[in-house]
């Protein structure tokens, strides 16, 4: 299959080498133009790193001509930042065509932003946004080696509009057989892991990740008190899906530390642990745990809670300390219902909108 894969960072670094190693002719789109010229003069060519042990990737095609990487492909995956998804949308929205599955693994409810953003362009094309609960891998990069530390099992994909689900399906198995079906893009949206396993770690480790160079939030940042909130948080965003009439699996973020049911299967957390690739450096106003997980993510879902109805104590409070952490106010700058012309929209009309698109 052609795909485009667009970005630089760890996902879609990941992304390109595994989908080229899967066989699929890779498009990657780099914006960045000099880390694109120096991987076109290293021949395309990454070391990809996993259970599997080391081996070099060499990519089809690497560019930073983004009409050349996605003319023709079936799939077109985004999995950056969502901070970066409405330039990527403007960017793309001449040059989409009828039939392409754009793919964010996970959106924050960026399948509608982009949506939008490409028919505001003037695109009419009949398009299908997915958006999955999670990142396709645990994984990281070091320079020219790519360390894939295990591969989701179970991806819960929600698809806008819902009309195309079938089609969008049907392309996404070729590329992810682990992508399921989870309704439209607001459930897709609603099963975001970013929201609820960051910000509690990334706040309540925020001292240490001041003070020593280099913190492991995962390893000895994740502690019971910690666990406990994350539970609390997670249980908001369970009860605004099921408000809402979303059915199970809403995949627990529990089962991530406890079952073999969660989106990366057993031992997951285990394996990302030991891997020892997020003992990393952390600049708590710069990192997409904050600007991404608490001020995208979570902003969105305290948004939706409210609109919804539903009480989210925990979710809002952790939306209070990032924006004291980063000297703003997500609550006004994030991505919330207000601000994407939702909030006069009852359940029902919302949900016409998101099962047909725009009309």
């Amino acid at each position: 299959m052609e795909i485009a894969v667009l970005g630089g960072g760890n996902g879609s670094v990941a992304a390109a080498v595994d989908l080229t190693e899967q066989g699929h002719s890779v498009r990657f789109w780099r914006r960045d133009g000099a880390a694109q010229t120096a991987l076109q003069a290293q021949d395309n060519t990454l070391t990809l790193k996993d259970s599997n042990g080391s081996r070099p990737v060499r990519i089809a095609v690497v560019t930073a001509d983004i009409a050349a990487a996605v003319m023709g492909a079936a799939l077109i995956l985004c999995p950056t930042p969502a901070n970066a998804q409405e330039d990527i949308a403007a960017a793309l929205a001449p040059h989409l065509r009828d039939g392409q599955v754009i793919f964010m693994p996970p959106g924050s409810f960026g399948a509608f932003v982009m949506a939008r953003i490409v028919r505001q362009a003037g695109n009419s094309a009949d398009l299908s946004w997915a958006e999955a609960g999670t990142l396709p891998y645990l994984t990281r990069r070091h320079g020219d080696e790519v360390a894939i530390t295990t591969r989701a099992s179970r991806l819960p994909t929600g698809v806008f509009p819902l009309r195309n689900a079938g089609h969008a399906h049907a392309v996404l198995a070729q590329a992810y057989p682990s992508v399921e079906p989870c309704g439209d893009a607001l459930s897709g949206a609603l099963m975001n892991a970013g929201p609820i396993i960051h910000p509690p770690l990334v706040l309540m480790n925020a001292g240490p990740i001041e003070h020593f160079d280099h913190w492991d939030i995962h390893n000895e940042g994740t502690q019971p008190a910690i666990r406990r909130v994350t539970t609390r948080l997670d249980a908001e965003r369970i009860a605004v899906r099921e408000r809402l009439g979303y059915g199970a699996p809403h995949f627990p973020l529990a089962d991530h530390y406890e079952t073999s049911d969660w989106m990366y299967g057993n031992l997951a957390h285990d394996k990302l642990v030991d891997s020892g690739d997020w003992r990393e450096h952390l600049v708590l106003t710069e990192h997409r745990y904050m600007l991404e997980d608490v001020g995208i993510g979570l902003a969105f879902l305290v948004s939706v809670a409210d609109w919804a109805g539903v009480p989210a104590p925990v979710a809002t409070g952790l939306l209070a300390l990032g924006s004291a952490v980063c000297d703003t106010c997500f609550r006004r700058q994030g991505r919330v219902l207000d601000g994407l012309g939702f909030a006069e929209h009852t359940p029902e009309t919302l949900q016409a909108i998101l099962t047909e698109g725009f009309t």
